[in-house]
């Protein structure tokens, strides 16, 4: 019995070592080495001041940006998830209702027009900083007119969607999307 402890917790001391320190400081140097960025969490700087992350979804709930989908954690990274509500939830279609009648009214669309999915609906993690291209497209003209901007400028902002939208990964995973964070950095940057 007392061989079969001391055997159990040599196996614990070896694992803990491998799964706990080798294994992690291998990861870890290897997407230093190969993908630095990732690897520091793809934060964007702007004057010297990291501003945030292409990874992580933020607020914008400014007339003059693009709008990122619902969060049910306010962009949060440490507590993410999902509000766990269910389809037949009558607060979680409460609140579906209700954001699409405030993306309809801010964007001054009309109530039978049908709104993307993800405008109304939280991701599974609440942090998603994607919405596609057609959401997107939706609020250009709102995001042209609070910023004081003619047709031209309209244009400007439909062919920077264009530009900043991912295709699908490896031409089958997934669907085109585009970086709201991204698209609203590169929007402030536009004359």
């Amino acid at each position: 019995m007392r061989r079969q402890i001391i055997t159990g917790l040599r196996f614990l001391v070896l694992m803990i070592i491998l799964t706990g320190v080798l294994y992690p400081g291998l990861i870890t140097v290897i997407t230093s080495i190969f993908f630095p960025s990732e690897a520091q969490g793809s934060l964007v700087e702007r004057n010297g001041v990291i501003i945030g992350s292409k990874l992580i979804g933020q607020n914008f709930d400014s007339q003059k940006y693009f709008w990122s989908r619902p969060s049910f954690n306010n962009y949060n990274p440490l507590p993410s998830g999902a509000s766990n509500l269910g389809i037949l939830n009558p607060l979680l279609t409460k609140k579906v209702i209700q954001r699409e009648k405030d993306f309809l009214q801010a964007n001054k669309m009309k109530e039978d027009l049908n709104i993307p999915p993800e405008m109304v609906t939280a991701s599974a993690s609440g942090l998603d900083p994607h919405i596609s291209p057609t959401a997107a497209l939706l609020q250009v003209s709102r995001v042209a007119q609070a910023r004081g901007m003619d047709k031209a400028g309209q244009d400007k902002l439909i062919n920077l969607v264009n530009d900043l939208t991912e295709k699908r990964q490896f031409s089958l995973l997934g669907e085109p999307r585009i970086n709201v964070f991204l698209l609203n950095l590169k929007t402030d940057s536009l004359k």
